[in-house]
C-alpha cells in the first residue's frame, strides 16, 4: 500500500486502495498483534478467491460482488460508528470516494467474481499480484505521479511478458470463456492500479483516519450495491452452511476487517514490508485451490506467474540491475 505520509505508488501491492494520512502521535498496536493481522490479511485476501469459487455454487456473480460489498460496507460502518469517527464534509471528497468506489470495488468485484465462472480461483489470485505492474504503468503514463528509473521499466517489461505466458496466446483461436475470464481478472488488476494512482493524486495528503478511509471505499460501494439490487441481486439463490460461510467470510473479514488490518501493519511496518502481502496472496489462493478444488494448472501459467513476481520485484526496486540480491528500502 502507498506510504501514509507521502504515498509511493510503486511500492503499492494489495488487492484494494485503503490509505490515509496519520499522525505521528498515533498509538502503534503490540508487534505480536501487528504479525497476527498480517499473516490474517495474507490468509484471508489468498483465500477471497476460494470463497468466490465457492459462492458462485449457489449464487450469480452479481449476488456474489453484492453481498461481499454490502457485508463488508457494514462492518466497516459498525467500526467507524464505534471509535466516533467523523466523516469528512468538504463535497469533492465524496466525489473522489464514489469514484474509488466505482473503480476499486464495484467494477473489479464483478469482473472477479464474473471471471471465476471460467478461471480457477488460483489463476484469477495470481492475476490479483498483477496489480503493481498495473500501478506502475498508470502512475506514470496516465497520472504522471511517479516517474519510472530504468530497473522500473524493465520490471514492467518483464511483467507483462508473464501476463502473456500466462494467458497463453497460442492456446486459443477465438475468444471464448477461458479467455475472456483471464481478460476480466487483468480489467480487475488495471482498475486497482488506476485506483493506487487516483489515490496518490487526489487523497493521499488528506488527514482521513484508516478506518474512515476505508469505510467511505467500501461503505459507498455498498450502498451502490444497494440501489443497484432490484438489476444485480434480485434473483433466486440456492444456500448452504458452506456458501453462507464463505460468503460471511469474503464480506466481514475480506472486504471489512481486512482493510483495517491493512492500514495497521502498514503503519507500523512501513510500505515496503507491508506490501510484501502481494507475494503471500496468490500463494494462498493457487494452494487453496489445488488442495480444496482440486484445481490444476498448464505449464505456462506458474511460469508467468514467476516472471510477474521478479517484474514486481523490480518496478518496485528490491532488486535492480547488476545486483543479486534485494536492496532494503526504508
Amino acid at each position: 500500500m502507498p506510504d501514509h505520509r507521502s504515498p509511493s505508488v510503486r511500492r503499492g501491492t494489495a488487492a484494494s486502495v485503503s490509505v490515509a494520512p496519520v499522525s505521528s502521535n498515533t498509538a502503534q498496536p503490540p508487534r505480536a498483534r501487528i504479525v497476527l493481522q498480517f499473516l490474517g490479511m495474507g490468509l484471508i485476501w489468498g483465500s477471497s478467491f476460494l470463497f468466490m469459487k465457492v459462492s458462485l455454487d449457489g449464487l450469480s456473480f452479481t449476488q456474489v460482488a453484492w453481498s461481499r460489498l454490502v457485508l463488508g460496507g457494514i462492518t466497516l460502518g459498525i467500526i467507524v460508528l464505534l471509535s466516533r469517527q467523523r466523516l469528512p464534509r468538504e463535497p469533492i471528497v465524496w466525489v473522489h470516494f464514489i469514484v474509488l468506489a466505482v473503480v476499486n470495488c464495484v467494477i473489479p468485484h464483478l469482473a472477479f467474481a464474473w471471471a471465476e465462472q471460467y478461471v480457477s480461483s488460483g489463476l484469477a489470485s495470481i492475476y490479483n499480484a498483477v496489480t503493481p505492474i498495473m500501478t506502475a504503468i498508470l502512475a506514470t503514463l496516465a497520472f504522471r505521479v511517479e516517474k519510472l528509473a530504468g530497473g522500473q521499466v524493465l520490471g514492467v517489461a518483464i511483467g507483462i511478458a508473464g501476463v502473456l505466458v500466462i494467458i497463453g496466446p497460442w492456446k486459443y483461436a477465438a475468444l471464448n470463456g477461458d479467455l475472456l475470464g483471464q481478460l476480466a481478472c487483468l480489467l480487475a488488476a488495471l482498475c486497482y492500479g488506476f485506483s493506487y494512482s487516483y489515490v496518490r493524486k487526489f487523497l493521499s495528503h488528506r488527514p482521513i483516519p484508516g478506518a474512515t478511509f476505508a469505510f467511505l471505499n467500501i461503505g459507498l460501494a455498498g450502498a451502490i450495491m444497494l440501489v443497484l439490487t432490484p438489476v444485480i441481486a434480485w434473483q433466486p439463490v440456492q444456500l448452504s452452511p458452506v456458501i453462507i460461510g464463505s460468503l460471511l467470510l469474503l464480506g466481514i473479514l475480506g472486504t471489512g476487517f481486512a482493510y483495517i488490518w491493512n492500514i495497521n501493519v502498514l503503519r507500523a511496518w512501513g510500505p515496503t514490508a507491508a506490501s510484501t502481502v502481494t507475494y503471500v496472496t496468490p500463494v494462498v489462493g493457487v494452494l487453496l485451490g489445488v488442495l480444496i478444488l482440486g484445481e490444476r494448472f498448464s505449464w505456462n501459467e506458474p511460469l508467468g506467474a514467476v516472471l510477474v513476481l521478479v517484474g514486481i520485484l523490480f518496478t518496485q526496486q528490491r532488486i535492480r540491475r547488476g545486483s543479486r540480491l534485494p536492496v532494503a528500502s526504508q
